[in-house]
């Protein structure tokens, strides 16, 4: 859906610019190109294309709500930019970095960044194979709960934190995280976040060894 007269599009553009401020109409141009090339290259779902702003860009606001200030986040398979792209926008005092391992994808997310004029990097690797530590990793429906720490724990540095987005299986997901050795350097929180109409629930692991 483009940008047009409509009340919808009124009030998006409000809110566009009451979350993300001088960087209002960046989100917006964001929005447009998920719902376009987003589409049109099978980043994103055509049945998604009247939920972009609630489904997936404030979707991810709770997110970028926990950072530490002026810290390194790295958003690992992020896809179409989510949530890396929105935590880029709603928080200039972070360095957000975006993994992709599929080239398609970093394609477009370099398109993006240069249509933005966001200075981020994107690095086009698995996060198995990443070397760099962070101080917060971010991931949204990227893999199970147990997968997911086993691909980026040495991406974490001590002290900081994976932050994951989940569904409703989030506290059934820690569940199945395995006791050993490594679970007694972690501190785990399930934060249920109602934003709008929606739940967002981000299962924080900090790294505290």
């Amino acid at each position: 859906m483009r940008r047009g007269s409509s009340c919808l599009t009124v009030s998006r553009e409000t809110r566009a610019q009451e979350l993300f401020g001088q960087q209002g109409e960046k989100i917006l141009q964001y929005a447009d190109l998920l719902e376009s090339e987003g589409i049109k290259r099978g980043l994103v779902g055509p049945s998604e294309a009247h939920r972009i702003w609630d489904r997936h860009i404030e979707n991810c606001l709770p997110l970028t709500k926990l950072f530490d200030p002026n810290s390194t986040v790295l958003d690992v398979g992020s896809g179409a930019g989510l949530p890396g792209i929105v935590i880029a926008l709603a928080r200039p005092d972070l360095e957000v970095t975006l993994m992709e391992p599929l080239k398609r994808r970093v394609d477009f997310l370099e398109e993006v960044l240069r249509a933005l004029q966001l200075p981020l990097r994107v690095i086009h690797s698995k996060a198995e194979r990443a070397k760099e530590v962070f101080h917060h990793v971010t991931a949204r429906a990227v893999a199970p709960l147990p997968r997911l720490v086993d691909a980026t724990w040495h991406l974490i540095e001590k002290g900081g934190s994976l932050l994951a987005m989940k569904g409703e299986r989030a506290a059934l997901e820690i569940e199945e995280l395995p006791h050993d050795k490594r679970r007694k350097s972690m501190d785990i929180e399930l934060k249920e976040i109602s934003w709008q109409e929606n739940v967002s629930r981000i299962v924080i692991i900090r790294r505290i060894s």
